[in-house]
């Protein structure tokens, strides 16, 4: 048996795993995630190989710390005699030095470090996975996986913040992030549309806990809603997406909140979570919207701003031909995917309801100009292909 790629993809409130059988074409052996960290309800799930239903059991799961420890001893148990190649790590923010995948060193573990300030909704968690596996297997290999590297050629013009021009020279740009999800969604595209269409011209709307889209064309992104951090852009789980930095600067003098402060507002009190008051879980707060006004609110505002941010993003493209749904919120929930199209008819967007209700592929009608599309997207199998070149290349 050929040793197995496991890849890690720590989110801000789930760990997704995958043991990964490196043969053409890639393999799941058995994968899973550890979801709602940190919330009621916490729970591992898993599929394997060799079990016709999922793999289902609480876990331990009130901090990120404890959630590693225990996926780790599950995976441990899971693995047995199984051998390692190598272990992926999706990493967030790789800041203004490292725009490409690379080997884990301890000098790369001390550049994440840091640039910390940059990501504290992520960058913690994820050296504090990379230590936590580095610990459980230290003989495996470990490959950081960036987010940011899909956005690295952006035109200029998209990457400029702006701001005196000599933060950019030191590395302040925006950068973009959901990159390995892209990269997933782009080479997928073309799999089941042709190439055709992965050139043309298209919407990646990776709606989940964290939420952003991308704008590609001629299959070279040109643009994307998140910015120099992921908090900027859409309305998300717990982020606010854009908003006037001059709020955050009066709410810091008249309710004298010190930076680190600040970030937490950001990064864990705002968005769905901040609106409706009671949940950053798009599934409670369909659940409740009938009968909370601050449920039904939250979900509007979600729905409004991706519908604005696609305009906009098509204005950036000159035109729509492909508007393609993913993530937790894009893949499963067609009433959130129908109230965002709801109005942009003078678009070409028009969705046939039978088909986005049964989560179809394609969900908007034949006569419809853009082709709206649900692509599951997979990370996982990103991050394997990009750990599977660096181990290659490593015993050669």
């Amino acid at each position: 048996m050929s040793a197995s790629i496991l890849t890690i993809n720590g989110g801000s409130s789930s760990i997704k795993f995958a043991v990964i059988d490196p043969s053409e074409p890639f393999k799941r052996t058995f994968s899973g995630q550890v979801e709602r960290i940190g919330l009621p309800g916490t729970q591992l799930t898993a599929t394997r190989e060799a079990l016709a239903s999922p793999d289902t059991q609480p876990i331990e799961a009130d901090t990120f710390a404890t959630a590693a420890d225990n996926l780790i001893a599950y995976l441990h148990e899971r693995l047995g005699s199984r051998s390692l190649a190598g272990i992926g790590h999706r990493v967030v923010h790789g800041g203004v030095h490292l725009l490409e995948h690379q080997l884990i060193t301890p000098s790369l573990v001390d550049e994440l470090r840091r640039t910390q300030p940059l990501d504290l909704a992520h960058l913690p968690r994820e050296i504090a996975l990379i230590e936590a596996f580095r610990d459980a297997f230290p003989a495996v290999p470990q490959v950081a996986c960036f987010d940011t590297a899909f956005h690295r050629d952006m035109p200029k013009v998209a990457q400029l913040l702006p701001i005196p021009r000599h933060y950019f020279a030191e590395g302040i740009r925006r950068f973009g992030f959901h990159g390995l999800s892209y990269t997933y969604l782009m080479h997928r595209l073309e799999e089941v549309a042709g190439s055709s269409a992965a050139r043309g011209r298209v919407i990646l709307a990776h709606l989940g806990s964290g939420a952003s889209m991308a704008a590609v064309r001629g299959g070279k992104p040109i643009d994307t809603t998140m910015a120099f951090t992921p908090t900027a852009g859409l309305v998300m789980g717990t982020r606010p997406g854009d908003l006037d930095p001059g709020l955050l600067v009066y709410l810091m003098r008249t309710q004298d909140i010190s930076p680190e402060q600040m970030d937490d507002f950001i990064s864990n009190k705002c968005g769905l979570i901040g609106v409706s008051e009671t949940s950053s879980d798009m599934r409670d707060l369909l659940e409740r919207r009938a009968s909370d006004p601050r449920a039904a609110q939250a979900v509007e505002l979600f729905c409004y701003q991706a519908r604005k941010f696609i305009g906009a993003l098509t204005a950036a493209l000159g035109g729509l031909d492909t508007l393609v749904f993913t993530a937790g919120i894009g893949e499963h929930c067609h009433a959130v995917r129908a109230e965002i199209c709801d109005g942009l008819e003078c678009m070409g967007i028009r969705l046939d309801a039978d088909r986005n209700a049964k989560n179809k592929d394609v969900i908007s009608t034949g006569e419809a100009q853009v082709t709206v599309r649900v692509i599951p997207t997979d990370e996982e199998v990103v991050i394997a292909t990009v750990v599977q070149g660096f181990v290659e290349r490593h015993s050669d």
